[in-house]
């Protein structure tokens, strides 16, 4: 007889979906669509307007993830005592977790500060003008690796979440299947 975890499942997987499509949509789209606009002062505003409304939901899905990760990890205690490779893939997530939870955290101090700036405009959204100041340059040229950071190691923890899925399946099972007995 299994345990479901559906819940905090549900909560893992669709906090990390958010937080993944948010960041990947934010730095091709978002950031696309505004170093396209004719202003360069509106490039910075409009980029740091949407970036803006998409912290909250950023910031609850990170939270969701996070809880729901806690509860997983509670819910299959035995099953991490007893699998050295899920312990593992354990370890490495909540690591990866914690540097995209502190990049995602950088990454809005520096659109803050790039929202701060936004009057100085921009050849981009993460390039500097060549009149921009050196605070704003710096945080342009620091978000312009994070926006692709970030992305990158959330997808790594939907890999690393689809791999304990296949580690979590029923060892009785398999040999049913593969004895037929």
């Amino acid at each position: 007889m299994s345990e479901r975890n559906t819940l905090v499942r549900s909560l893992h997987d669709v906090g990390l979906a958010a937080w993944f499509g948010g960041t990947l949509m934010g730095a091709v789209g978002l950031n696309g669509a505004t170093a396209k606009a004719a202003d360069p002062t509106e490039r910075l505003s409009l980029s740091s307007l949407g970036w803006a409304k998409w912290a909250p939901v950023q910031l609850t899905a990170i939270i969701a993830h996070g809880i729901g990760g806690a509860g997983l990890i509670l819910g299959n205690k035995a099953r991490l005592a007893g699998q050295p490779e899920a312990r593992t893939n354990t370890g490495v997530k909540l690591v990866i977790t914690g540097v995209a939870a502190a990049a995602s955290l950088y990454s809005g101090i520096l659109g803050a500060t790039i929202g701060k700036h936004a009057d100085e405009g921009g050849e981009g959204v993460t390039e500097p003008d060549a009149k921009a100041s050196k605070k704003l340059a710096a945080a342009q040229r620091k978000q312009k690796v994070l926006q692709w950071v970030i992305p990158a190691l959330t997808g790594t923890l939907i890999v690393l979440a689809a791999q304990q899925g296949e580690q979590q399946r029923p060892v009785a099972g398999l040999l049913h299947k593969i004895t037929g007995k």
